[in-house]
């Protein structure tokens, strides 16, 4: 028996018109991704993968085209259902961490379930064997600037478990790491796929991409090729440090917003205190 696609793209467009002329991010993707796979897309600077994480993500809708989420159409939702997806069903990991400097790491990881409604005890609880699968429990209550760039990464991992999403959707998660916790995070990855994660990694890293189950090549707004690859799950792969990628393909705005923690950055910002 095949398994029911999480991800159901059909004919997807994205176009934005700057006013002179038509820009056409993506053309008529078509993309499958089941539950339980671990899909890395790739693709260079400008060819769309951002795009289509956003659309993925259900960060943008697309212009044209069809995009059924476990089997529901995000065509036919409103922005707080979009909302609730996004805080419930998807869990984000960027390149940059985007975790609050004056929240230890259990706070910044209940930050979802505290815009979602559920109570301290609870999330507390959750938070904790969150930082425990990524192996962080002993750091829990270290603040952001006592961690290591992998551990703030591993910190942001948990905060994208906390909420049991259905979909794990990082992008260029190890673009701010050094070689050795790059290897660290994905293998942390690979870890989460083996116990039936969906993992869909964004990167323009041909060696990041193949730690990957399949591997899907974006180029000028289409899929170019779609190959998939059986790696064992323990097979150690070396890296070389990880490029950056290109400013300004996700603004921190949309990603606070996205972890569900915007009235805390606000509150920040103004020099608030942010009670948990």
């Amino acid at each position: 028996m095949s398994v029911a696609p999480v991800v159901q793209m059909q004919d997807i467009w994205k176009t934005y018109d700057t006013g002179a002329v038509e820009v056409h991010a993506l053309r008529g993707v078509d993309l499958e991704i089941a539950a339980g796979e671990y899909v890395a897309i790739i693709g260079p600077s400008g060819s769309g993968k951002s795009t289509l994480m956003h659309i993925i993500g259900c960060l943008d809708v697309p212009t044209a085209g069809e995009y059924l989420l476990d089997g529901e159409d995000v065509a036919e939702l409103n922005e707080n259902q979009l909302a609730e997806i996004r805080n419930k069903r998807i869990g984000f990991v960027f390149q940059q961490f985007h975790l609050l400097p004056s929240l230890d790491a259990r706070r910044n990881v209940e930050l979802p379930l505290v815009y979602a409604g559920v109570g301290a005890v609870e999330r507390s609880a959750r938070a904790l064997k969150a930082l425990e699968q990524v192996g962080l429990s002993e750091r829990a209550e270290h603040r952001p600037g006592e961690l290591s760039g992998g551990q703030q990464q591993r910190v942001a991992v948990a905060r994208a478990l906390v909420t049991n999403p259905s979909i794990i959707l990082a992008d260029e998660p190890t673009g701010n790491l050094d070689s050795v916790s790059t290897n660290d995070m994905l293998g942390l990855l690979s870890e989460l796929h083996a116990q039936g994660r969906t993992i869909i990694l964004i990167t323009h890293d041909q060696e990041v991409a193949d730690t990957a189950q399949r591997i899907v090549y974006v180029r000028d707004g289409q899929i170019t090729a779609d190959s998939a690859q059986n790696k064992p799950q323990n097979e150690v792969v070396h890296l070389d440090n990880a490029v950056s990628r290109a400013a300004g393909d996700v603004k921190t705005a949309e990603v606070i917003k996205v972890a569900g923690v915007a009235k805390a950055g606000k509150a920040a910002k103004a020099g608030k205190a942010v009670v948990l």
